[in-house]
């Protein structure tokens, strides 16, 4: 039977044994993340908030062991830090704490866009490591309010090292993912990264947003069916995230805004012009496309060689995926009676 002072001592050990993982921001993502976190190997999971309003809610919802509203005085004994800010809140944290961090340590974040924050990220002293990350997981709406530990459950989540990545801290951050719940980790570079999820992503909202536009939103009341839901679902965003999101990834954006420009214009000259034989064509082919998508998804294809094509897990961002269920539908009309008559 071991003495008091002993089982003291014995519990400051383990004490000082514990890891610390650092969530930085506890809204939907945060929030979410730092729930399903909770229990993972020996670490204790630690919160970090900026207002009152949210330490509040993170406490009663015990969305961490522990919760702070000073992330910063936390930075020092941190083994792994998870910025969960909007873009440019995170590239300010990472530029006002640079030397704050723990050497040795796991940086990384959850932003949406990752070619802009792993620049930022080059401010860390040598020997803090930096990987980009982002789960493709969410909801229309955020907050801690909506955090849940499940949210990640059966997403991918994509991971952008850099060349001088630490092998063990990825395999740390592929056991995390694995904890959380998440369906496989893909690898990429944040370059592509950025580009593909301009088209699966930001570009769905700029769809959702610019439907939401039109003159006559309000006179389709009574009108509107499972499609007109699905495609507008997002409209109602974040204006501030959103509009770092695009700003941050314009080229890319831009590109993606164009290309659909120019489909929409080709389906505009075949309806103006009554050409039923070409519009019909260019409907079979999408909704073709669309479902060999599908049937992919569905068959667990693995994503590939990320650095040469689009591969499926990019696309199964939520806001993508309910942008195009209407095009699955059509595998049960005659496309040429439904447009020919």
């Amino acid at each position: 039977m071991i003495s008091r002072a002993e089982s003291a001592a014995l519990e400051g050990w383990i004490s000082m044994e514990k890891k610390t993982i650092l969530v930085v921001g506890l809204g939907l993502i945060g929030g979410s993340l730092s729930m399903a976190l909770q229990g993972f190997e020996d670490y204790e999971v630690v919160g970090a908030v900026r207002s009152q309003a949210t330490y509040d809610k993170a406490v009663v919802r015990r969305a961490a062991h522990r919760v702070t509203m000073d992330g910063p005085a936390e930075l020092p004994g941190a083994d792994v830090v998870i910025l969960c800010q909007d873009p440019q809140g995170i590239v300010d944290f990472l530029q006002d704490n640079a030397e704050r961090f723990k050497p040795g340590s796991l940086v990384c974040d959850v932003c949406g866009v990752k070619t802009a924050v792993m620049e930022a990220a080059q401010c860390l002293p040598q020997g803090v490591g930096f990987i980009g990350c982002h789960p493709m997981a969410g909801k229309e709406v955020s907050g801690i309010d909506h955090a849940e530990a499940t949210l990640f459950r059966n997403a991918h989540f994509i991971m952008t090292p850099r060349a001088d990545s630490q092998p063990e801290h990825i395999a740390l951050l592929e056991r995390m993912a694995q904890y959380c719940g998440f369906r496989d980790v893909v690898r990429t570079t944040p370059e592509h990264h950025d580009a593909i999820i301009a088209y699966t992503s930001q570009l769905m909202h700029v769809v959702a947003v610019a439907v939401c536009d039109d003159p006559d939103l309000f006179d389709c009341r009574g009108y509107e069916g499972g499609s007109f839901r699905d495609c507008t679902r997002v409209a109602a965003l974040d204006v501030p995230l959103w509009t770092q999101l695009f700003s941050m990834n314009a080229p890319a954006l831009t590109k993606v805004i164009e290309g659909l420009e120019d489909r929409l214009r080709a389906y505009r000259k075949a309806i103006a012009e009554g050409d039923p034989v070409t519009l019909a064509a260019m409907l079979a082919a999408s909704a073709s496309r669309k479902r060999q998508m599908n049937l992919e998804a569905a068959g667990g294809t693995t994503c590939g060689d990320t650095q040469k094509k689009r591969t499926w897990p990019y696309w199964a961002r939520s806001s993508f995926s309910v942008c195009h269920r209407c095009l699955f539908h059509s595998h049960s009309l005659n496309l040429k009676q439904a447009v020919l008559g």
